[in-house]
């Protein structure tokens, strides 16, 4: 398997928003995130990503298809629902840089993308320089809900060995639809950090 990987900015990030909204519609469908996703959400998720000042966006293609993608950009520059638990804990936000999600096709998982896309989202975050600690964030769902599959493997050995750890009761929330609800509701996501 040929995989180029490669890190956009600036404006070459507008680019790669389609593809950016169809995997993280595809991929969020499944466990942990459930998540329900319309195009019409993501373009204007991803507006606001492609307008941060200092946003990487790391592109995974196999051929012309493309099979993943990460993002990354300083804290001030998210919404105040993942700002606002680092400010009320005594951050400096200008000196956080926030990973933001890793998307994979299932096909091109297990070759190491996952390192890459941590790899270049923090040299962004050197490159930019002033920043001490890189962040992200997880949902929280409990152990025992229907959805659950039988063979699940948490990421968290994978983050421990990056260097992450959850942060105890550093969480925000985050409303969106669950493919087994109706409505939206409420979401527990847990920070983990790691110093630069």
């Amino acid at each position: 398997m040929s995989i180029e990987v490669s890190a956009l900015s600036g404006e070459d990030i507008l680019s790669i928003l389609p593809d950016l909204a169809r995997l993280r519609i595809t991929v969020f469908r499944d466990w942990p995130y459930l998540y329900d996703g319309s195009l019409e959400y993501e373009e204007t998720y991803l507006a606001k990503f492609a307008a941060a000042k200092g946003a990487v966006c790391v592109v995974a293609r196999d051929g012309d298809l493309v099979v993943g993608a990460s993002t990354g950009a300083p804290m001030v520059e998210h919404a105040d629902e993942f700002g606002e638990p680092f400010r009320a804990a005594g951050y400096d936000l200008d000196k956080i840089f926030y990973c933001g999600e890793s998307v994979l096709l299932k096909s091109h998982r297990g070759h190491g993308l996952g390192h890459k896309f941590f790899d270049l989202r923090e040299g962004r975050a050197h490159a930019l320089g002033g920043f001490t600690h890189s962040t992200f964030c997880r949902v929280v769902r409990p152990d025992d809900h229907p959805l659950k599959p039988e063979d699940y493997i948490p990421l968290d050995r994978f983050w421990a060995r990056r260097g992450y750890a959850p942060v105890p009761g550093l969480t925000a929330t985050y409303d969106w639809k669950d493919v087994d609800q109706a409505d939206e509701t409420t979401h527990t996501m847990q920070f983990w950090m790691r110093a630069l």
